[in-house]
Parts: structure tokens; sequence; C-alpha cells
């Protein structure tokens, strides 16, 4: 990727600087374990190669310049004048990204950002904690404060429960963060320890975009998240020692079912289910055994269409036509759900018939601009063009 455009656009709005940098972070789509993450269980993620990147330089002053090529809108932040606020406007990020390094005791510096990215918005493929972590790898850079993907995958996190108002775990800022090239990330996201899993020769990931902007509302999430802490309060009547539905098996849940409603019920059901998926299909991987693999991702998608209730017509119809390919695996929605994206674990031979086939018949029946591609796994969080330690840099020269 060349950030030639990037550099000029920072350039005819800021002004040249001797230390302007560009820091890259990627998007992500989840390969199996959704809804897992914020009941303390597993997921296995994959960052892909669509990204947000930020140009940074900076500057001598207490103020964050932020300007945003895809929104054509420039922000202006006060760092000694800080205000905790909800809001999910993209400046909302790049603010809650300084107030929760402030929050941690950190020492911001003033700077200028020029953000740009591909990762699309609203699909389902965490641009957001894109912009997150970028934001946050340009302002450690910037104010000399050594990077750990996972303190800043944390710090992220932060940021939407607290600053944005959704509460999400935290699968989508470590993958961001912490992906490592041409793996998926096994991640306990209790213990936070992750394991890299290497793809199988000859086998890809089709992200497969319907064109159906996420429906997923705040309330929605919240709502499905509720559901569960509802579930543990219940279960912890019969086992105190239970933190989350991590600790509670199959078993466990169908002795209390009768005091519980049917809603939560099913959203246990869902998640407990989950729970195991992620680490099944890591060792199917690791053994090449992608037909199992496969159907782990179609039972997952299953479950969170007919028990977590979070799927869509445009999803349900993607993955049914995917799997009908016979280059395809299995196919399962990604991400929260309620529209956006879902993924397919294809042979990369017939990648090129599968994305023809699957896309001229989803566009034949609904009429969405939808857009497949093929994403290799890549990295998480770097700075472009530099093997410099992040936090390690001249100072900056303001013209």
């Amino acid at each position: 990727m060349t950030t030639t455009p990037l550099r000029s656009a920072f350039r005819n709005l800021f002004g040249a600087a001797d230390d302007l940098r560009v820091a890259a972070a990627p998007g992500r789509v989840n390969l199996i374990g959704e809804h897992t993450d914020y009941n303390d269980g597993w997921v296995l993620p994959m960052a892909i190669d669509r990204h947000v990147w930020v140009a940074f330089a900076r500057r001598s002053d207490l103020t964050i310049r932020a300007h945003s090529v895809t929104f054509d809108d420039t922000c202006e932040i006060a760092l000694d004048n800080l205000r905790f606020h909800r809001g999910s406007e993209w400046s909302s990020y790049v603010a809650g990204i300084a107030w929760a390094l402030t929050q941690s005791g950190h020492s911001v510096s003033g700077a200028d950002l020029m953000i740009d990215g591909n990762v699309p918005l609203g699909s389902g493929l965490s641009s957001s904690a894109a912009l997150e972590m970028a934001t946050a790898l340009a302002l450690c850079d910037a104010s000399d404060i050594p990077w750990s993907a996972a303190d800043m995958a944390l710090l992220g996190q932060k940021v939407e429960n607290e600053f944005v108002g959704v509460s999400c775990g935290i699968m989508d800022q470590f993958a961001s963060a912490s992906a490592e090239p041409s793996c998926a990330l096994l991640l306990d996201c209790r213990s936070l320890e992750m394991e890299a899993v290497p793809f199988p020769d000859g086998t890809g990931i089709v992200v497969m975009d319907t064109g159906s902007r996420r429906k997923l509302t705040s309330s929605a999430y919240n709502e499905r998240r509720s559901s569960c802490r509802t579930a543990v309060t219940i279960l912890r009547d019969a086992d105190p020692t239970i933190e989350a539905l991590r600790d509670v098996d199959r078993l466990l849940l169908d002795s209390v079912r009768p005091h519980m409603d049917d809603v939560t019920y099913r959203r246990a059901s869902h998640v407990i289910d989950e729970m195991q998926r992620p680490r099944a299909m890591a060792s199917a991987l690791r053994m090449g055994n992608l037909e199992l693999a496969g159907e782990l991702m179609n039972e997952s998608h299953a479950s969170l269409r007919d028990l977590y209730e979070v799927s869509s017509f445009e999803l349900d119809l993607m993955t049914e036509l995917a799997r009908r390919h016979p280059a395809c695996f299995g196919a399962r929605l990604t991400g929260a759900g309620f529209g956006g994206c879902a993924v397919a674990l294809i042979a990369t031979s017939g990648a090129e018939s599968f994305i023809e086939e699957v896309e001229y018949s989803y566009r034949a029946r609904v009429g969405l601009e939808s857009e497949l591609f093929v994403s290799e796994p890549t990295r998480g969080a770097h700075l472009l063009g530099s093997e410099t330690p992040v936090g390690n840099h001249p100072p900056a020269t303001q013209e």
C-alpha cells in the first residue's frame, strides 16, 4: 500500500513536518467464537488486509488536530480539557483514545493526524477498532509512550465501553493490535493468552460483504450482553463460583432452565456451545482437517441465526450460496451480526469461480452491491516504512 496521497493530504492541510510518519491497523474477521469474548471465552479472529492509516506528526502544544478523509471532517481536541462524553462519531474514537491514555497515567503530546482507510464501514469488520489502534499507535509514537499491544487493546475496549457506550469485548482491539501474518489468533479473552494458528497451504478466507449495512444498535448489542449477565445471575444460585458463561456446561444450564425465560436460555445456549468451537477449529486447522473446520463454521452460523438471533436474510442467503460452491468448506456471519459481512473457508484454487458465482447469484436475488474478496491474514498495528521502535524518533518540527 502506498501512503503518498495520505502524506500529501497531511502536508496540504497541516504543513510540512520532518517527523511525518504513518501508523496502520487492520480490520478483522472472526472465524469463529461469536459473542463469546464478553463472556470470558475463546475467539479465533484473523486480521485482514484492509486498514485504517494515520499520518501523524508531533505538535509543540497540547492540541490534537485530526482530519478524516472519509468524512471530509476536521476536529480539534484540547488535551488539557479532555472531558468524558459519549458519541459514536469518528472523532469520538480519536478523543476517546487520548482520554484513555491520560486516564492510564500517560502524558500525551499534541499531534496532527490525517486519517484514511479502506475497512468498509458498518460491515462488521471492526473499522472502529482499527481506528482506535491506529490512533493509539500514532499517539504513543508521538508521545514517546512504549507500545504494548495488549495494553492498548484494553484501552481501546475502555474507549468503546466508557466513552462511546458500546459494551464490547476485547476481541476486536486485540486482533487489530496483535495479529500475526499468515495466522489466525486463538485468544483466551479471560487470561489474554494467545496462540498463532497457521493456515494450511491452499486454503483461504473470502470476506463476503452483503452490502446490507449492519442494523446493530448499541441497545441491540447491549441487550444480548444483558441476557448473558442475567443467565449468570441465575446460574450462580446453583454454583456461586461461576463468574461468566465460560464456567458453565450444558448440563448445568439445563438444570436451571425452569428458572430462565426462553430468550435468556437460548442466548446462553448459543454462548455455551460456541465456547467450544474456537479451540476445536484451531485444532482442525493445525491438522489440515478443513471439512471439520467448515462444519464448525456452519454450526456456528446456525446457532447465531436460531439461538442468538443476530443474523439477517442477507447473511443467511450469502452463506447458503457460499456453501453450494465446491470450493467452500464452510461459511458463517462474522462480527456482531444484524447485517454486514460473512466469511467462507475455501480452497484457494477455486477462489475466482467462487467469487464470481456467489456474487452473481447473490446480486440476482437481492440487488445489493455486494463485495467479495480473498484476504490474507495480516499483521497487527505497525508503523509503515520504519523499523524504528514506537516512541523513538527525533523531535517534531512545526512549520
